[in-house]
């Protein structure tokens, strides 16, 4: 069996211990020491990475009542193991974080914690019945007084008796020996994994979102470093649209209103000036017997459907618009005659073409020069 020191003492970073065992796999060498602090993953909390005698370890799992090492390498004797601290305590403060936000909707709501997940984005965790924003701002608020009231963080294996006696959150029915994580006051909740020793540890929690999530909620949070990050990541962003929009970072909600409505006048006047740009194009056209082949500079899908409407009216043929350069044109082709639909693929092999659409209208794309367009479309009869 693998003594546990996490259970003892969750901030220890390095220890030595005794290797029991070492056996090449395809996965690496499967190491079992007499002890380790290394956590195998649990409660959903990941397992610990760092080294074992300088090598890294691959992975941590647990073996019955053994902790397994994957190694590179065999190692033997006496080793020196060392835990990647950060990413260590950085899941301990979410871990510990979570605990609180659910003692606290458990104590508020009497919701059950029914999902958890620690991932790389923030924590997700699912609770039994809806909360509405402003009852997450209220356990958001409880949950950083409990961290700044710094209360006690203990672990515990009650014996049978006094746990069957016992208050306490699980997500499932336990047997044998259970690991009882306790937060004075806040929570008492059924936990493998290593915490923080007091709250103050936790730093910062802060909710970020939520949604209905079957009969529940889903929430997403971040605590302590990575809350910090987040935060430091989003001031920035707030700073960068504060210079960019001319205002100060509290005002920044309401200078991008203001820019956006502007945008949106300014898009409509556009929108307006290039119909009526559009329009003056079309007016310019002339009565072709045959087909009607314009080129317009720098015209959108809409400005070309306006123009190929009008010279539908002026052609006996075909109205084929184009817009851009040799080798990359945006077209649309029109006709009141014709069945384009069954002509397109002859035009699109005529023009180095692809596209589609209705009897009446197709739209596309050529990759022909402009001359060879026009070539074709002189002569080709629909």
């Amino acid at each position: 069996m693998t003594e546990r020191l996490y259970d003892r003492d969750s901030h220890i970073r390095d220890f030595s211990a005794c290797v029991r065992s070492c056996v090449q796999t395809d996965g690496g060498w499967e190491t079992v020491l007499d002890e380790t602090a290394f956590f195998p993953g649990g409660g959903g909390q990941a397992p610990d990475t760092g080294t074992i005698e300088g090598l890294p370890v691959l992975s941590v799992y647990e073996s019955g009542d053994d902790v397994v090492h994957v190694l590179p390498e065999e190692v033997s004797g006496q080793v020196h193991g060392r835990i990647d601290w950060d990413a260590r305590f950085r899941r301990m403060q979410a871990h510990s974080g979570e605990h609180v936000v659910s003692g606290i909707v458990h104590r508020l709501y009497g919701y059950e914690n029914v999902g958890f997940h620690m991932g790389a984005d923030g924590i997700v965790v699912d609770f039994s019945g809806w909360i509405d924003p402003a009852g997450l701002d209220e356990v958001e608020r409880l949950a950083n007084e409990t961290v700044t009231g710094d209360l006690s963080v203990s672990v515990d294996y009650p014996a049978p008796d006094a746990l069957a006696g016992m208050d306490y959150r699980s997500k499932k029915e336990l047997t044998g020996r259970v690991r009882i994580v306790s937060i004075d006051g806040v929570d008492r909740c059924a936990c493998c994994a290593p915490h923080v020793r007091r709250t103050g540890e936790i730093g910062l929690i802060k909710i970020l979102d939520s949604i209905r999530h079957r009969e529940g909620v889903r929430i997403t949070m971040l605590c302590g470093q990575d809350a910090f990050a987040d935060y430091r990541m989003k001031a920035g962003q707030v700073a960068g649209a504060a210079a960019l929009l001319s205002a100060k970072p509290e005002n920044v909600a309401e200078a991008v209103g203001k820019a956006r409505a502007e945008i949106e006048r300014l898009t409509h006047q556009v929108i307006t000036l290039k119909r009526r740009i559009a329009e003056y194009a079309a007016s310019t056209l002339l009565h072709k017997d045959g087909n009607l082949c314009v080129f317009v500079p720098d015209f959108d899908a809409d400005q070309l459907r306006v123009v190929a409407n009008r010279g539908m009216e002026l052609c006996t043929g075909v109205c084929a618009v184009f817009s851009g350069t040799d080798g990359a044109y945006a077209y649309i082709i029109g006709s009141r005659t014709a069945d384009l639909r069954k002509n397109a693929r002859s035009i699109n092999a005529a023009i180095s073409g692809r596209g589609g659409g209705r009897p009446e209208m197709i739209q596309g794309s050529a990759a022909a020069a402009r001359a060879d367009i026009e070539r074709y479309f002189d002569t080709a009869v629909f």
